[in-house]
């Protein structure tokens, strides 16, 4: 490795020798990036978590999965100035062993609550678009926020086992790996990452076929509904397949080696600045998550108009007529190619 190899601290547990890897060579990148997710994901996340609140007030469905992946992200955005610390010190980790753990454990679980919630949002609206009149009265928000607080506790339980690992000196980098971080590797790639990218895949393919056969929807809310879609499609792409292979390709090395700790140290040293590069571009993800609000609602005006349902809403008027006020009339194509219409709210396309 060029640059500064420096002797990674092992964990209590882990074999006996050092992997020399480069903290140099990536440090400026990681803390220039992180500092920007940092810069740019906490004002947009706050303002999309706002009025995504709002629309959910007003029994949006699509609002709830919106809110709750702003949220997600905001938890996750407050931890990072304890990374760029980190790496700034060349991965010594001096803020406390607790602090580690906690820290590595929002970091876990934000990235598969993300990964869970851009399925969740994909599945709406697969049903919305495909099976529009099929699905009326069934999705409800009231299934939007149950399927939410699963989420939360399904990926807060399956992490719980971090507050059981120990640290010594750094934080979450454990080299070399052994066969318990393989298998984890493996499970994280299958379950974490290849089967929500088949669901998201499966949903937006079967998104824009609808909305290619319609003959109802205009060109423009064509392009609403596709743009949605992609964005959708490559945030996942981008921001979590190059971290997931990554682990994939750690996990079959240490089998191909059959877990011999010299040349499973030497591969993980020669792949450790594009592991910790991959990782960093999967935190992009807070700040391209607000870009599916922008693309979910109908309209600038309107991220700014629904502060006037707030207001109405605060001073106890009538709730239902604002929630009125803000549906329109929407053609969806159905499985036979007729169209149908049906109100929709902001954030629906």
């Amino acid at each position: 490795m060029l640059g500064n190899a420096t002797p990674m601290t092992l964990s209590p547990g882990i074999a006996s020798s050092n992997c020399n890897v480069s903290f140099e060579e990536s440090r400026v990148f990681l803390v220039v990036v992180y500092g920007a997710v940092c810069a740019l994901g906490l004002p947009a996340n706050c303002l999309t978590a706002w009025l995504t609140l709002l629309q959910a007030l007003q029994g949006n469905v699509l609002a709830v999965y919106l809110f709750c992946l702003a949220l997600c992200e905001l938890l996750y955005i407050s931890t990072l100035p304890l990374w760029i610390l980190y790496i700034w010190k060349q991965h010594r980790w001096t803020l406390g062993l607790w602090a580690c753990k906690v820290t590595g454990y929002i970091f876990f679980c934000n990235l598969y609550v993300s990964i869970l919630f851009l399925c969740c949002i994909s599945c709406d609206r697969f049903m919305a678009v495909v099976y529009a009149l099929e699905s009326r009265g069934r999705r409800q928000q009231k299934t939007a926020i149950l399927i939410s607080a699963s989420v939360f506790v399904l990926v807060g339980l399956v992490h719980y086992p971090v507050f059981q690992m120990e640290e010594k000196g750094t934080c979450f980098e454990t080299l070399p790996m052994t066969s318990k971080i393989a298998s984890y590797y493996y499970s994280r790639f299958t379950v974490g990452f290849a089967i929500p990218l088949a669901i998201i895949a499966f949903t937006n393919q079967r998104i824009f076929r609808s909305v290619k056969l319609s003959v109802g929807l205009s060109a423009a809310r064509k392009a609403k509904v596709k743009n949605l879609a992609t964005a959708v499609v490559v945030i996942f792409l981008v921001c979590f397949a190059p971290y997931h292979v990554v682990l994939l390709i750690k996990a079959i090395a240490f089998s191909y080696y059959q877990g011999d700790e010299d040349s499973v140290c030497a591969f993980e040293g020669s792949l450790y600045t594009v592991s910790v590069v991959f990782l960093c571009l999967s935190t992009v993800n807070s700040v391209a998550d607000p870009i599916i609000y922008v693309l979910a609602s109908r309209s600038r005006q309107e991220a700014f108009g629904i502060h006037k349902v707030w207001k109405k809403w605060s001073t106890k008027t009538d709730v239902t007529c604002s929630k009125d006020s803000e549906e329109v009339q929407l053609p969806m194509s159905l499985a036979n190619g007729h169209m149908s219409p049906r109100p929709v709210h902001a954030p629906e396309s």
